[in-house]
């Protein structure tokens, strides 16, 4: 009887590990660091962001150079040369704001060339980590750079939002 009652409770713990889902994690910050490419890429960035900063701080340079002259010789201008010349300074100033949206804004210089060195590196890591969820029967891997946890891969077979509509009495479009 008790020789039953072990081997019942070994084959239940055996069944039970192999139904039980599996987790991991990876720290992309230290696989990107550990990458030559991606170094080199990321070099190439600041590079790039430090030559634009310094065009745009020239242009802005120039403004503040343009509003100063402005300023000492007003007293000695026309209507019509104050008004030209605060066009001129607001044209250069507007250019000096257009650089640094070209540069620096959401769909900027910068922006694409990073989504043109970078984008790649990190889909091949994405695609790592996704052969090594698939290969190791991984549920979800967590990536835990810079300090908090987030979800780097799940197995879509766990994804469990169209039951949640179902329960609300809601079905998927």
């Amino acid at each position: 009887m008790k020789r039953t009652i072990v081997t019942l409770s070994v084959v239940l713990l055996v069944a039970m590990t192999g139904i039980a889902q599996k987790f991991a994690y990876v720290d992309t910050e230290y696989i990107l660091n550990n990458i030559p490419t991606y170094e080199s890429a990321q070099d190439q960035l600041d590079q790039l962001s430090v030559d634009w900063q310094k065009e745009i701080e020239a242009v802005f340079a120039e403004v503040d150079k343009m509003y100063k002259d402005f300023e000492s010789e007003k007293v000695l201008l026309t209507e019509e040369m104050k008004k030209k010349r605060e066009d001129d300074i607001m044209k250069k100033e507007k250019e000096a704001k257009d650089l640094q949206k070209k540069y620096f804004s959401k769909d900027g210089e910068l922006y694409k060339k990073r989504q043109e060195l970078v984008k790649p590196i990190q889909d091949d890591i994405f695609n790592a980590v996704k052969e090594i969820a698939t290969e190791g029967s991984y549920a979800i891997i967590f990536d835990t750079a810079g300090g908090g946890a987030s979800i780097l891969f799940t197995d879509p077979k766990y994804d469990k939002s169209d039951d949640v509509l179902g329960k609300l009495g809601y079905s998927k479009k």
